[in-house]
């Protein structure tokens, strides 16, 4: 059953949603006045369910200070992330390549906020062409390259590895040094028990690189946490900086 975003009561800013999120800050003039009246701002509390597989997709969401998390679902009920969206992108990017139901589980992974699209309207946008176009079929790109980059790592590196990788991802898309999210909500993503996330925590927290408490992860010494990261990292963010790169 798909949860729905809480609406906030705070009226849709134009200027500060340009502002947000990277895939709306590049609209020209003309094509921002089209979509800027059909962006509702909403407030996504952290776990909320935003579709499950098999819903159908009926609104798109441009994160502009949460981040959002898909996962799949196997049949076992089993999970496992496949990709990190934040204010470098939007939830629902397959309804352009024609899927009008979700395949996967998408859950709100920091809490914060984010615009709402209807997915019919955003669709006669992508199909007048222009920027609106190419910067989604760019994201996809991006997303495309992040989902199969997590497959590797989550095949042929170790949790630790993994770990600081979803975690540097997931600064990256706040900003910021710090992170509030539940060992369970990892453990989902990450498809491992909650003692092994502690562990991990644990020994992060023991070489200086992180401080953990109270489900609050923050990063003291961001280059120690990059020595212990694969590379996928480093494929992941030069696929995502060349999006906004000569559009």
């Amino acid at each position: 059953m798909q949860a729905q975003a809480r609406a906030t009561d705070v009226p849709g800013d134009g200027l500060r949603a340009r502002d947000e999120n990277q895939l709306l800050a590049g609209l020209p003039a003309e094509e921002w006045a089209r979509i800027v009246p059909h962006l509702t701002p909403v407030s996504m509390p952290l776990g909320t369910v935003l579709h499950e597989p098999g819903d159908r997709l009926t609104h798109l969401y441009l994160p502009t200070t949460a981040i959002i998390s898909t996962l799949h679902v196997t049949d076992s009920g089993g999970l496992a992330e496949t990709a990190v969206i934040g204010k470098d992108g939007l939830l629902g990017i397959t309804f352009f390549m024609g899927a009008d139901t979700a395949s996967n589980r998408a859950v709100v992974q920091s809490a914060g906020e984010a615009y709402q699209l209807n997915a019919q309207f955003a669709m006669e946008e992508f199909a007048r062409g222009g920027y609106v176009q190419r910067i989604f079929l760019r994201y996809a790109q991006a997303l495309i390259t992040q989902m199969a980059r997590t497959a590797v790592c989550n095949r042929h590196h170790s949790f630790t590895q993994r770990f600081c990788r979803w975690l540097m991802l997931s600064l990256d898309r706040l900003e910021a040094s710090e992170l509030h999210v539940t060992q369970e909500l990892i453990a989902n993503m990450l498809g491992v028990r909650r003692t092994k996330v502690a562990e991990i925590a644990k020994q992060l927290e023991d070489t200086g690189a992180i401080r953990y408490n109270n489900g609050r992860i923050r990063v003291v010494d961001r280059a120690a946490l990059e020595l212990q990261a694969c590379d996928c990292y480093a494929v992941i963010q030069s696929e995502s900086e060349q999006l906004f790169r000569n559009l």
